[in-house]
């Protein structure tokens, strides 16, 4: 028996190849661009540490070029092991030098190969046509282009989680004589289990915060699937094992300093704002703002209505997410990247809520066909053209030459302290030059330090200083105190964008 060249599996194939192609299409526009489009600090930092590895690498780099390098890398917050910084660094030999289309390239590659595991798990609970147009969500919604694209870990730890999550799927459903009667290890699932702790492991070692969610979707579909008598099974004890021990090896015992840290700098000292009502309504609008609450909400309802199987899986996610977000609260309504995660989770849950749509449309001939069809074609190329156009407004190409400059303001031996945007990395990367830093007036440090003045202490930060950089004026507009002060210096060196007052005049 032949297949129909316009048989539905061939036809939603081919859809899904598209949508493929679309969704890397995206991805790769404005390609050179600097990373200063998305997240600039974190975009930096990444790449600084990727420039340390790359040039400690090259042969031909110079003991100049190395220790700076590896001073800026130094001077930047180092709490994740340097997993997808490597690989791009590496790749650098292949461009022959720092690139940052390297970094988008593979972090569009990771991204798709996701996309293919997600479909495939989708498939699983609802129609074809429901998982291409969840899987289209995932691929052009404009929020997820601009973040599965951007130079960090988080686009690498959510992808390796959603192929770790599919085959965490496939064990528990190979597992499912046992729930029949069938002996313990009566079939052997241990390619599935493997191959999920593996990815989970992965991605939790990538960056710790997806570890709530990577624990809650083992324990639910351990639980599912081997109920009370999990503890038998030297599956789940070996799953345990791979998904734990390197997270824990590195973040515990190999960089506690920087974990502890992290964990009292933006958990302990932050926990008060889970107490205010406020900080509920600021993370359901931040919601809103990158995926749409009418969406949010379609995907939770989903989630309660999916098959038994499914349903324990995505509500455990959605409880490890709800977790995830009370321990790191204030980046719930201020970091957008900090819920690249909830994409897959959304997707999964829309594919559950959509799936009895399409069937009733398959089912149905005629305009109404039709007119669904359209309707869906004319949003995916709406979300499409917004996602671009977003990428495409904005033009960073005379970042570079603008930072060179003024790292050539001053001397190399100068001692200077700066007001200037993401904690000087644009200078780092830009200009290879560090400065010290004068605080910024943000909702960070207001929360942090409600009462604390930074001009008072003006002569104690700028002690030993011999310049100071002045390149954020809407901070300096912030500190009228530090702006008076600045104003009884002379003016070293002024140009288009930054000023340089001589501290050494006094």
């Amino acid at each position: 028996m032949t297949t129909s060249p316009l048989s539905p599996a061939r036809i939603w194939s081919a859809l899904f190849i598209l949508l493929l192609a679309l969704g890397g299409l995206l991805r790769l526009l404005d390609l050179t661009d600097p990373p200063l489009d998305f997240h600039t600090s974190r975009q930096l930092r990444n790449s600084l540490v990727a420039r340390e590895i790359y040039y400690n690498a090259l042969p031909s780099a110079t003991d100049e070029q190395r220790q700076l390098a590896t001073s800026f890398a130094n001077a930047v917050g180092k709490y994740e092991p340097p997993v997808i910084e490597t690989i791009v660094a590496y790749s650098y030999f292949l461009t022959g030098g720092e690139n940052i289309a390297v970094a988008r390239i593979w972090m569009t590659f990771f991204w798709l190969a996701a996309g293919v595991a997600l479909f495939d798990l989708m498939r699983r609970i609802a129609s074809p046509w429901a998982a291409l147009i969840a899987l289209a969500y995932y691929f052009v919604l404009p929020f997820s282009v601009q973040v599965s694209r951007s130079f960090q870990p988080d686009p690498l730890m959510t992808s390796a989680f959603v192929i770790g999550v599919y085959f965490l799927y496939r064990w528990s459903e190979d597992n499912s004589p046992l729930l029949s009667g069938e002996g313990l290890g009566a079939r052997s699932t241990w390619k599935w289990a493997i191959l999920a702790a593996v990815f989970l492991g992965l991605a939790t070692f990538v960056k710790i915060v997806i570890a709530f969610m990577a624990g809650a979707a083992a324990i639910a579909l351990v639980l599912f699937t081997l109920g009370r008598d999990f503890w038998k099974s030297k599956q789940v004890w070996a799953m345990a094992a791979i998904m734990v021990v390197p997270a824990l090896l590195f973040y515990v015992f190999l960089n506690q300093g920087r974990s502890t840290e992290y964990f009292f700098a933006w958990t302990l000292a932050l926990m008060k704002l889970i107490t205010s009502t406020d900080f509920y309504t600021k993370w359901l609008a931040f919601l809103g703002t990158l995926f749409g609450l009418t969406i949010v909400f379609l995907g939770i309802a989903g989630a309660l209505i999916a098959p038994s199987r499914m349903r324990w899986l995505l509500i455990g996610l959605w409880i490890g997410y709800l977790l995830y977000g009370l321990t790191l609260p204030f980046q719930m309504y201020t970091h957008s990247y900090y819920h690249i995660q909830l994409i897959p989770l959304i997707v999964l849950g829309l594919a559950v809520a959509l799936n009895p749509l399409t069937e009733y449309v398959a089912g149905i001939g005629g305009v109404g066909r039709v007119g669904f069809i359209t309707l869906v074609v004319v949003v995916i190329g709406y979300q499409a053209y917004a996602a671009r156009s977003v990428l495409v407004a904005e033009d960073f190409q005379h970042e570079p030459a603008f930072w060179s400059e003024v790292g050539d303001a001053f001397p190399t031996d100068a001692h200077v302290i700066a007001l200037t945007q993401d904690y000087g990395y644009r200078l780092m990367m830009y200009g290879w030059r560090k400065v010290d830093l004068w605080p910024l007036a943000t909702e960070l440090s207001a929360t942090r330090n409600p009462d604390k003045d930074n001009a008072a202490q003006f002569d104690e930060l700028t002690a030993g200083m011999d310049y100071f950089l002045v390149t954020a004026f809407g901070q300096l507009d912030k500190q009228p105190g530090l702006k008076k002060i600045l104003d009884t210096y002379p003016i070293a060196i002024q140009g288009d964008g930054y000023v340089l007052y001589d501290l050494r005049a006094k």
